[in-house]
C-alpha cells in the first residue's frame, strides 16, 4: 500500500510545532494506533495532557480516531498520514508558521542526533548482522539545486521500493529502520 503524505499548511504546522504533539504523532506513526493512556505511559506524560494534544492534532487532520480498534469507551487514535512534509518558503509572510517550520526542523535534527546516539550506545549488544547493516555514511558531492532535487527524488524512489518490499516480504530479522536523508550545502565550518 502506498504511504500517505500530507504537505503541512500554516495551521497544521503551527499545531504540530509543539514537543508533545510532535512526539505523539511520531509515536503513532512508529507503533500504530493507541489510546491516550498508552501514549501517556509510553511518553512519560499524563493522560489529560495527552488527550488534549491528540484532539488538537485531530482538529487539523493530523491524527484521527481509529474506530476499528478498541471497545466500549476506549478511544483509539491513529496517524492520519504516514509522512509529513513542508517547505519553509511556503510560509513567507506568516511569521508564526515560519517560526513553527524552523522549530520543527530543529526538533527533527535533535531527534536524529538522539536516535543516532542511542544506536551508538546499543550497538555493542546487537547482533553482528545488525552492526554490519546499520551505519553512518557521509558523502561530499558538488551539485546544483536542480541536480540535488533530482538526486533526492531518485533516492526517495529507491527508499519507497524497499519500504514496499519490507511490507510484502520482510526478512526473517526485519525490524523498523529509521533512515534519514539530510542534504545540506556546505557552509563555513562551525567553530
Amino acid at each position: 500500500m502506498e504511504p500517505t503524505q500530507v504537505t503541512l499548511d500554516a495551521k497544521q504546522i503551527r499545531v504540530l510545532a509543539h514537543p508533545l504533539r510532535s512526539r505523539l504523532l511520531g509515536q503513532l506513526r512508529l507503533d500504530g494506533p493507541a489510546t491516550a493512556t498508552r501514549l501517556a505511559e509510553s511518553l512519560g506524560t499524563n493522560t489529560g495532557a495527552t488527550s488534549y494534544h491528540l484532539r488538537q492534532l485531530a482538529d487539523v487532520g493530523l491524527v484521527a480516531e481509529d474506530e476499528t480498534a478498541g471497545r466500549g469507551r476506549e478511544r483509539w487514535w491513529r496517524a492520519a498520514h504516514d509522512m509529513s512534509s513542508w517547505q519553509r518558503d511556503a510560509f513567507a509572510g506568516d511569521p508564526d508558521a515560519t517560526a513553527a517550520s524552523d522549530w520543527l526542523d530543529s526538533y527533527a535534527l535533535q531527534r536524529l542526533v538522539a536516535r543516532a546516539e542511542s544506536w551508538q550506545r546499543a550497538r555493542p549488544g546487537e547482533s553482528p548482522a545488525w552492526r554490519t547493516a546499520a551505519g553512518f555514511s557521509d558523502y561530499i558531492v558538488t551539485l546544483g539545486t536542480e541536480q540535488l532535487s533530482a538526486l533526492t527524488a531518485e533516492l526517495d524512489t529507491v527508499i519507497e521500493r524497499y519500504r514496499a518490499l519490507g511490507e510484502t516480504d520482510p526478512g526473517p530479522d526485519a525490524r523498523q529502520v529509521l533512515l534519514y536523508l539530510y542534504a545540506v550545502p556546505r557552509l563555513e565550518d562551525p567553530a
